[in-house]
């Protein structure tokens, strides 16, 4: 008995050991990794006060969504991460269409945009290009040991053979949409960071020059090489490290450009913001509305694929695509379902939707014709 005791006693220090070290490991990682971005100043927050939608030293939704997962909720929607369901991620790699570096450096036609999966976007308009949520990275973490990697093996093009950036829009700063190594490899030939408030804190800390951001509140406008960014409400959270949600806005973004006008819906959980938005700025001749990525349990952050439809008629967009899917496994559903589901629905609704592969031009000039579900073979 004397002995087994011993042997408990030296269980359970081996295991308060192990847990020790993990909690420290954990804790340097989390405090020296640059992938966690910057700390929000005193006088930064001294100047968000001012904010209708920061209160209490944290950004916030101010129609009063709760966005936060109840204990009960939260082992539910891990569940799904120890117990996987079945086509989560293709069976293949996704193909893509490759893009020539010189017709994107050449490129003087009329206004198109290329889709490189999930929410990235290269704008192309009147000689400009804009990089909206440029994610280029192989997995949406910290660290590839805490993400599934991205669907395809290839981009479209590499970041060191895109042209130079006139402006990059970031929606919001969760590693799907901000990502560390992007902005590394892209701040040197970006002229222009348009941003949330608060989110210019992480590009300052990976090497951008202040002068080089902008920042902006819901309602707020900023006006660069002719073209005119409109920062926009949505409904979600913000958040790259442990004790730091709220720290930075979120947005959707109306992209004016003269003769066009673009909507990014950014993260969104459906709610009243899009009817408001098409009210203010509406009609957009193109809009990217999220899809994918949601379950009934975080609702509130992450529309279904059906509110997804019914948001484009909302924003009144003339031709609506979904994205936020085809990239990155960051939910349990089938990897396919977001774009059948919404299909569906806008067929029901009316709503123009096209589905391009990533890298296929899409011009707002002209239909998009797609005659294939090209999902169906991966």
């Amino acid at each position: 008995m004397l002995n087994l005791k011993k042997l408990v006693k030296k269980m359970a220090l081996v295991i308060l050991v192990i847990v020790g070290l993990i909690v420290l490991s954990v804790f340097l990682f989390v405090t020296n990794s640059p992938q966690f971005g910057g700390k929000m100043t005193k006088e930064q927050k001294e100047r968000y006060v001012v904010s209708p939608n920061y209160k209490d030293g944290k950004f916030v939704n101010v129609n009063g969504a709760d966005v936060n997962l109840g204990f009960g909720d939260m082992m539910k929607s891990l569940k799904g991460y120890f117990f996987p369901l079945p086509k989560t991620i293709p069976e293949h790699n996704i193909s893509v269409e490759a893009i020539d570096s010189v017709a994107i450096a050449d490129y003087v036609g009329p206004t198109r945009l290329i889709w490189f999966g999930h929410s990235t976007f290269l704008l192309q308009s009147a000689t400009k290009n804009i990089l909206i949520d440029p994610m280029f990275g192989e997995v949406p973490a910290p660290n590839s040991m805490l993400g599934t990697s991205r669907f395809s093996k290839k981009l479209p093009i590499e970041i060191d053979q895109l042209p130079s950036i006139d402006a990059v829009v970031f929606s919001h700063d969760h590693y799907d949409h901000l990502d560390y190594g992007s902005v590394l490899l892209l701040k040197d030939k970006v002229n222009k960071f348009i941003t949330p408030l608060g989110l210019g804190v992480h590009l300052t800390e990976w090497g951008v020059e202040q002068k080089d951001i902008v920042e902006l509140d819901w309602w707020n406008t900023t006006n660069y090489l002719g073209m005119e960014f409109i920062c926009t409400p949505a409904q979600h959270f913000s958040g790259r490290g442990i004790s730091d949600r709220g720290n930075t806005l979120w947005s959707s973004w109306v992209i004016n450009l003269g003769n066009e006008k673009i909507f990014f819906s950014g993260d969104s959980g459906y709610g009243s913001h899009f009817q408001e938005i098409g009210d203010k700025f509406g009609p957009f001749d193109f809009a990217m509305m999220e899809c994918g990525q949601y379950n009934e349990l975080w609702k509130a952050i992450h529309m279904m694929p059906e509110e997804t439809a019914q948001a484009s008629i909302d924003v009144r967009a003339k031709r609506m695509m979904p994205i936020h899917w085809g990239a990155f496994k960051l939910a349990m559903h089938p990897w396919t379902e977001p774009i059948e589901r919404v299909s569906v629905k806008a067929k029901e609704l009316g709503v123009d939707m096209i589905a391009p592969k990533i890298g296929q031009p899409i011009y707002l000039d002209k239909p998009l014709a797609i005659n294939e579900q090209w999902w169906l073979k991966f």
